[in-house]
């Protein structure tokens, strides 16, 4: 019955909400994220890249972090920075890998290491969503701690689980 409430009183106040105003935030959040994540070495915007052109994108950006496993990416902003993300293929494998330029022979490769018991990591991307709730504030603390990851400066030691897609700190 709680849920139900909360859910109810969240539509309600996103009908009361002008959507033309909250799109505006939206795409503006976005160009600001497209623009300030161009500034950090190695990272590769997959998606809509200019920030003058984004009327047809949302406020999610996916991006890879040089050569280093998104999912390593994923956890360090989350334990360290405290920045909530998602990684990995976000239930579009095929599209992913397509972006990813990753070949079937790729994935056999993948799928026989994993039958072998071998560690493999899987192949995606980190996303970070923007909306309503967010501030451009929030979008440059993700990108000073891509800046400090992408030089390697993070605390913790993080081992990958066998999925292959996620890690956690060791120290």
């Amino acid at each position: 019955m709680i849920g139900a409430l909360a859910l109810a009183t969240a539509a309600r106040t996103l009908e009361e909400l002008d959507q033309a105003r909250v799109q505006a935030h939206e795409t503006a959040l976005t160009a600001h994220a497209v623009r300030a994540l161009s500034s950090v070495p190695g990272l590769r915007l997959y998606g809509a890249a200019d920030p003058d052109r984004l009327d047809d994108r949302v406020g999610v950006v996916s991006f890879n972090l040089g050569s280093l496993d998104h999912g390593l990416v994923a956890a360090v902003l989350g334990y360290e920075g405290g920045i909530g993300v998602r990684n990995g293929c976000f239930c579009a494998q095929q599209y992913v890998a397509h972006l990813l330029g990753l070949t079937p022979a790729d994935e056999d490769r993948r799928c026989r290491a994993r039958r072998a018991g071998l560690p493999w990591p899987k192949p995606g991307m980190v996303r970070a969503s923007f909306g309503l709730y967010n501030t451009c504030e929030e979008i440059d603390l993700l990108v000073d701690m891509l800046h400090r990851i992408a030089s390697g400066d993070y605390a913790g030691t993080y081992e990958p689980l066998m999925n292959g897609a996620e890690y956690l700190p060791m120290s």
